[in-house]
């Protein structure tokens, strides 16, 4: 079940100023807290997403990693056969060749 944030609008009661909610997905949004009964607004919160892929499952997929490496350089860590290891400002022919991953 996810967990929501919500925010009160006015004086903030012993959950805080901003609470979380186990709520299901089809369950509305609250409209007023469930302690002290001002109201509240659903926040938007940020979403930590894990994807532990080694460089070569990141490739596979058909994407591109890319580390900086110096100023203007960056090191192309997930390149095809025929690409460049490093990827220069200012030098085209250093970029990744997309059109073998987009289609």
């Amino acid at each position: 079940m996810p967990i929501y944030e919500y925010e009160h609008i006015k004086e903030p009661c012993s959950f805080g100023q901003i609470f979380e909610k186990k709520q299901s997905i089809h369950d509305e949004p609250l409209t007023q807290c469930p302690k002290c009964f001002n109201p509240v607004r659903k926040r938007i919160s940020r979403v930590g997403i894990n994807i532990s892929k080694t460089n070569a499952e990141i490739r596979d997929l058909g994407f591109t990693k890319l580390i900086k490496r110096d100023d203007g350089v960056y090191e192309n860590v997930t390149r095809r056969q025929g690409e460049s290891r490093y990827m220069e400002a200012g030098k085209p022919e250093t970029l990744p060749d997309f059109s073998k991953t987009i289609s």
